[in-house]
């Protein structure tokens, strides 16, 4: 096993990234040599097709890895060796493992959200959730849910075909019992035990709440994905309401401590890194 990692993530504005700092930090905590860049889109002007160039450019400079972000994660499946479970029912990557050769495809965005769910709303397991947005971040959020153990989850989208397509993505994988497309968000969120934001309302340049505020109901548990602010409008009026919340923060947690454990096959240290993350965010 190596004491020495280059790593980088490839994306279009991703300047802002708290990946660099989450991963260098708990590399330093264990004693390793690690090292992350960032490679924006944006800045070197790039483009789908050159994800084939980046990839053997990090293999011919020894990087252990890649993490993939906005608009790459469907474009890098095909130009990999193998993809993980996760990752090909999704049809989605966001950490790609250079080894021996081989480029392997992983998803630590839905892994990396149900881990969260599980170390810090563990009595999820057998509730329905109303899941709010249907995009790529939602159908991972959808399959964190399931794997995690909640019983149903149901999709709203104001994009009807997407919702549905969520919803069919998650049943192949799941068992179309366990999955459901919601028709009247009010009755749907009435006898849901949780409610979770996957849309990007609620971040910085997108202000509001992705769903009425008296659907945020007293005694649910609430979850964002968004963490641009970590205390969205939804995660502060749920708090207001006495609602257990999971703020954003812990899936982008999640997903660093997936990647780092898959690119150094070391386990990482997830209390650690969530202090981490929310010095880096307070």
């Amino acid at each position: 096993m190596s004491d020495s990692y280059a790593l980088a993530l490839v994306g279009s504005g991703i300047a802002r990234s708290l990946t660099p700092a989450m991963q260098e930090r708990e590399g330093r905590e264990q004693g390793l040599a690690l090292t992350y860049r960032l490679l924006d889109a944006e800045v070197h002007g790039l483009g789908a097709d050159d994800l084939a160039e980046v990839l053997t450019w990090a293999e011919r400079f020894g990087l252990a890895g890649l993490n993939v972000t906005h608009p790459y994660k469907q474009a890098v499946v095909p130009l990999l060796d193998d993809l993980s479970d996760a990752a090909a029912d999704l049809g989605a990557v966001n950490t790609v493992v250079l080894r021996e050769g081989r480029r392997v495809g992983h998803n630590t965005d839905a892994t990396g959200y149900g881990a969260g769910l599980a170390r810090l709303l563990p009595d999820t397991v057998g509730d329905r959730a109303v899941l709010v947005g249907a995009g790529g971040a939602g159908v991972a959020v959808g399959y964190g849910l399931l794997e995690h153990g909640v019983a149903h989850v149901a999709v709203h989208d104001q994009d009807a075909e997407r919702a549905h397509a969520c919803a069919v993505r998650l049943g192949k994988r799941f068992g179309d019992d366990r999955v459901s497309v919601v028709g009247d968000l009010e009755s749907e969120t009435a006898r849901a035990e949780g409610l979770v934001n996957a849309t990007p309302v609620g971040m910085h340049g997108h202000p509001g709440l992705p769903v009425p505020a008296h659907l945020v109901r007293p005694g649910t548990w609430v979850s964002d994905v968004v963490y641009f602010p970590l205390e969205t409008e939804l995660v502060a009026l749920a708090r207001a309401r006495g609602c257990r919340v999971l703020p954003g923060g812990a899936m982008a947690v999640g997903q660093a401590v997936g990647a780092f454990e898959l690119f150094t096959g070391r386990p990482a240290d997830a209390g650690r890194v969530q202090r981490h993350f929310e010095q880096l965010t307070g």
